[in-house]
């Protein structure tokens, strides 16, 4: 265990905070870790988990002297944040996020940093369906590919010390321009939270199909799209807010496609749905094949089913 950074600042200590502090004690990145969150019950829940060492609700006392900054709130809360800590942040600082959408973090914090500061947006992929600060884990990290998005002309050392940061929990790095960064992350993460949203909605509408036929018949696909639809409302209606632009141009080509599909089921081509199960399935082989799963059943789940 090697410390990088005398004091980190957590701004924020939902699933992504609480994740990252529990993988700087873990691997003893920090001399200490302030947290600061507006709630005062989440707040006092990081403290009896012992999740860092100093607790405060001001976000610019969070921030004092500490050499790395990470902003860990829904994306829309982004410029109030950078406001508030942009006086209280020490020269020579990396500030980061860990937003989803990145073009938008961009407009809303750039412009309250000091020149003194380097600003470094970041986008870890990775989380569950759970919030709050009992959701962390040190292993989030691990295996997945963090995002970095930085500033043109954005200090080389301070972009090492970021990236070497996320490797040390056990993130894969790579840097990508913001607006490419949310077209991408728009089709592979956006999008199929959307149609789980919508699609455990219409489940729900249905007057047809009973609540308790649902529920009960839920270990079919119908189940992995309520992990999804699960997540943290907040958040997904700041980043479909904050990404509208990408996020509308998939849907629009989703629409398309889904139209094509539905001509093929109405005409009963069966080549044409062939053809496209085929392809389709081999994007999982894909997945697989790149880490970012692994090949067992039922999506690597397993039940112990102990009843009679």
């Amino acid at each position: 265990m090697t410390q990088q950074f005398e004091r980190v600042a957590l701004i924020g200590i939902g699933l992504i905070g609480s994740s990252i502090a529990r993988a700087i004690k873990l691997h003893g990145l920090a001399g200490s870790v302030a947290i600061s969150t507006r709630s005062a019950e989440t707040l006092k829940r990081a403290e009896e988990l012992k999740l860092g060492d100093v607790y405060t609700q001001s976000s610019a006392q969070a921030v004092q002297d500490a050499d790395l900054v990470i902003v860990s709130v829904p994306v829309g809360a982004s410029a109030a944040v950078a406001a508030d800590i942009a006086p209280h942040l020490k020269p020579g600082a990396i500030v980061t996020d860990v937003g989803s959408t990145k073009a938008s973090v961009v407009a809303q914090m750039a412009p309250h940093m000091p020149d003194t500061v380097h600003f470094i947006p970041g986008h870890p992929i990775a989380g569950t369906e759970y919030s709050g600060p009992d959701a962390g884990f040190a292993d989030l990290f691990r295996g997945r590919w963090c995002i970095l998005t930085p500033m043109p002309g954005a200090d080389e050392g301070a972009k090492q010390t970021l990236r070497h940061f996320w490797e040390t929990l056990g993130s894969m790095v790579e840097e990508m321009d913001p607006a490419h960064h949310d077209k991408v992350l728009a089709i592979v993460s956006h999008l199929p939270h959307i149609i789980a949203y919508n699609i455990v909605g219409t489940a729900d509408d249905l007057e047809t199909v009973t609540e308790s036929e649902v529920i009960k018949y839920s270990a079919s696909g119908f189940r992995d799209f309520t992990r999804l639809a699960a997540s943290d409302p907040t958040m997904w209606r700041d980043i479909c807010l904050h990404n509208k632009d990408a996020i509308l141009e998939m849907l629009s080509r989703f629409s398309e496609d889904l139209a094509s599909l539905q001509r093929a089921i109405r005409w009963g081509d069966g080549d044409k749905l062939f053809d496209m199960f085929t392809r389709t399935r081999a994007i999982r082989r894909s997945i697989i094949d790149a880490g970012q799963d692994v090949e067992l059943p039922d999506f690597g789940r397993h039940v112990n089913d102990t009843k009679n």
